[in-house]
């Protein structure tokens, strides 16, 4: 039986991590391929780990179903990527999904500048809201979380019951450092988003990521001046941790 958020257990997934424990993230992409085929997207953020897990996922399933959460206030940068990447992997299935509610609408209804009055009721309805609509149609999504990003993410494992938005989440490149990241894309030549070479490693919307200062946390440049640090797809209790 496909192992899906209704019917697993805690110790399911213990025993499904204990089977995988000493694979790599290609076997576990493998393994997420054969059980869940179609029944699995990638949720991409189309960031560095992205272009990693994109070309792993490209040699297991080369149709796969690509989800990228378009908020309308992404940097210019990150839609041209998503251009090259259509054009390197033309076989994968990209879907940009927006939110209900256009900027105009969401000014309209919830006033000018969100990202600054309610940075997580802007997060709800142009990222959960539209991530978990999209889920409705998979039993698994994968996720390029490493356990090394921040300390929420640490105990991140292979396979997550993501309790948020009741599904499992796949997390094939927990182990991953960020330099085998980057030797990963240098080797084979991947596309990735010029905003990195800028001192941004984590690039979000426009409004609510600035570039990372010399001994700053990797994150520090999302949300910068807030308690904010996830936008809520990650965050603690969304997953089995």
């Amino acid at each position: 039986m496909t192992p899906t958020y209704e019917t697993s257990t805690r110790e399911d997934y213990e025993v499904l991590n204990k089977q995988l424990h000493q694979k790599d993230a290609l076997d576990v992409l493998k393994w997420a391929n054969t059980t869940y085929g179609h029944q699995l997207v990638y949720a991409c953020s189309f960031g560095a780990e992205a272009m990693v897990l994109l070309d792993l996922l490209s040699k297991v399933q080369k149709n796969a179903h690509i989800l990228f959460l378009d908020t309308d206030f992404h940097f210019d940068e990150t839609y041209a990527l998503i251009e090259e990447v259509k054009e390197r992997y033309p076989q994968f299935q990209i879907t940009l999904a927006k939110p209900m509610l256009t900027p105009d609408e969401q000014a309209r209804t919830h006033g000018e500048r969100l990202w600054e009055t309610n940075p997580d009721l802007c997060c709800q309805i142009r990222k959960l809201d539209v991530l978990e609509r999209e889920l409705t149609p998979y039993h698994a999504w994968l996720s390029g979380l490493r356990r090394e990003q921040s300390p929420t993410r640490a105990k991140t494992e292979f396979i997550n019951a993501d309790h948020k938005f009741q599904k499992i989440k796949i997390c094939p490149l927990i182990h991953w450092t960020e330099e085998e990241i980057w030797m990963y894309i240098e080797l084979h030549q991947l596309p990735y988003n010029r905003l990195h070479d800028q001192h941004y490693p984590s690039i979000g919307c426009t409004h609510c990521t600035r570039p990372v200062l010399p001994g700053e946390d990797e994150r520090a440049g999302r949300w910068a001046g807030t308690t904010k640090t996830e936008c809520g797809l990650h965050a603690e209790g969304g997953n089995e941790r």
